[in-house]
């Protein structure tokens, strides 16, 4: 049984979850069945079952507009994906970048169509800024491609109820299975190096948040309640990549206006490499993750698999991830009726975020006592063998019924 992955984030190439998923997933899959990979990028290897092949693009004769340059350059990929010959017994996709590949795949080769369901692009009605008429399009794309899909992988309960509502899948072809993470590699360090390269004082404990700047993971929110943080601890943002010009400057603003009411916020303006990742996450006393939309959320679990306390926002796959008043406090988020990805009150959302924070910097030994039982959760219930061993155990029910499959 081999299995062909389809994706547009792979390393060195990665920015978000899904390139992290896709990362993991692939290798653990690799040390059991062929898993070949098709990204987008200029990555070429081949080690025991894995093999990478990058497939990268010519876009300089584009003359649409630049929002859509990302959204035609998907297409002529996915295309690119096909015209090489498949011989997998079936094709997994991530993101709805490389869906239409997986359809192209699944018409044309007449294997079954996997895919794993990150985020939903309806859910994100920010999208727009960065694609322009290219969100009309990577809506209509995911819609199509999950309803013809023979098995659709959510990767929370709350994404499986947000499929059911939004889309026409069949109930036996949706399954759960979490995000993983690798317990060897994401544990607590003692090295600090990455804390002084960036001017972390050592003489005071920081709340750190990590990630993209994009509407999605609420940084501009994290910024704001900056202002209701008690003093004596400094905050660090290790944030970069906006999604669109416009984001970054009002991150930018935002940032230069709280640095002007405390002292100790530190902005680590790039995306870092995983190492320093890792070192922040160990050196942290606390790590927030203020998301008004999250699937998952892998980052509470890396942060937690290092052993420190989370405080994050209770939506979407957050809430499976981090147990409330165990690892990590969920502060709760009022969204508006006709932006359901906004809170009702930004300033009562700030003032909760920066009111659990407060706690936790104030409490060294409830900290604590929430790492390790971080950890502890971590390691029970998301290693990547048994994320693989569900995800593989997928692939054999359905190739063992692939002709008793409905048609479309």
């Amino acid at each position: 049984m081999k299995a062909l992955f389809l994706t547009n984030e792979y390393p060195p190439y990665v920015y978000g979850g899904a390139g992290v998923h896709v990362d993991y997933l692939s290798r653990e899959l690799a040390k059991t069945m062929p898993i070949e990979v098709r990204c987008f990028g200029d990555q070429k290897s081949g080690k025991g079952n894995l093999r990478v092949i990058g497939f990268d693009l010519d876009a300089s004769g584009f003359t649409c507009p630049k929002p859509l340059r990302s959204v035609f350059g998907a297409i002529h990929r996915c295309t690119a994906f096909n015209t090489a010959e498949i011989d997998a017994d079936l094709v997994h996709c991530h993101t709805w970048y490389s869906h239409f590949g997986g359809i192209l795949a699944k018409m044309n080769y007449g294997i079954p169509l996997v895919i794993t369901v990150h985020s939903l692009e309806p859910l994100r009605p920010w999208k727009r800024e960065q694609l322009g008429g290219g969100y009309d399009f990577s809506v209509w794309l995911e819609k199509t491609a999950l309803e013809m899909a023979d098995a659709v992988i959510a990767v929370s309960g709350e994404t499986k109820r947000d499929l059911e509502r939004l889309f026409k899948i069949r109930p036996e072809r949706l399954h759960v299975i979490h995000n993983g993470i690798d317990l060897e590699e994401y544990r607590k360090l003692d090295s600090t190096a990455s804390r002084n390269k960036h001017g972390i004082d050592p003489s005071q404990p920081f709340v750190l948040f990590v990630g993209r700047i994009t509407r999605q993971k609420g940084i501009v929110h994290f910024v704001r309640a900056i202002e209701y943080m008690d003093p004596g601890f400094q905050i660090v943002l290790c944030a970069g990549a906006p999604d669109t010009p416009e984001i970054g400057a009002e991150m930018k603003e935002a940032v230069e206006t709280m640095k002007a009411k405390r002292a100790g916020v530190i902005w680590i303006d790039e995306m870092v490499d995983k190492a320093t990742v890792r070192e922040l996450y160990s050196n942290a006393a606390v790590f927030c993750c203020p998301s008004i939309y999250e699937p998952f959320g892998i980052i509470n679990l890396e942060a937690m698999a290092c052993e420190t306390a989370v405080v994050a926002t209770a939506v979407g796959g957050i809430k499976e991830v981090v147990a409330d008043g165990e690892t990590g406090f969920l502060v709760p988020i009022d969204q508006m009726t006709e932006s359901p990805f906004e809170p009702r009150d930004p300033g009562k959302f700030a003032r909760d975020l920066a009111a659990r924070i407060n706690q936790l910097m104030a409490d060294p030994a409830l900290r604590a006592k929430f790492g390790r039982a971080g950890r502890k959760r971590a390691e029970e219930k998301f290693a990547w063998s048994k994320i693989a061993a569900e995800t593989k155990a997928l692939y054999e029910q359905l190739l063992a019924t692939r002709d008793q499959l409905p048609a479309l």
